[in-house]
């Protein structure tokens, strides 16, 4: 009797552990970042507040930058709570590529780190506008 009861709280165990590992990626795939973003970036060449515009098609992400250094396309990722994108911008005849990854935090903040290649590398917050 004993090893029965021993036997059901552990099915019941996995059963549990099953159920919130499930809830979890389907909170995942429900990540959607289509919309217009404000964002706060920290870098050693100094601080902005670009905008970004985002459309997600599935993992697929594509947009538009507006900031201090322009304008510009971009294209990236969303893989459950990850996000990643890059877009290129002539700054002074100079061509910059900005690359930024992330998580996103909920439904309307994200975080993370952005690389202005040749230029330092920093962090930035946003929040959904």
């Amino acid at each position: 009797m004993k090893q029965i009861a021993v036997r059901l709280a552990a099915l019941v165990a996995a059963a549990v552990m099953l159920g919130v590992a499930a809830s979890h990626a389907g909170q995942a795939a429900k990540v959607d970042v289509t919309g217009k973003w404000v964002f706060a970036v920290e870098t050693g060449a100094g601080t902005g507040t670009p905008t970004m515009t985002f459309k997600q098609d599935g993992e697929k992400l594509t947009g538009h930058y507006s900031g201090q250094l322009g304008e510009a396309e971009l294209t990236g990722t969303v893989k459950g709570p990850d996000i990643s994108f890059k877009f290129t911008v002539d700054v002074q005849g100079q061509t910059l590529n900005a690359v930024y990854t992330g998580t996103v935090d909920g439904k309307d903040s994200m975080k993370g780190k952005v690389d202005l290649v040749g230029l330092g590398e920093g962090t930035f917050t946003a929040k959904r506008q």
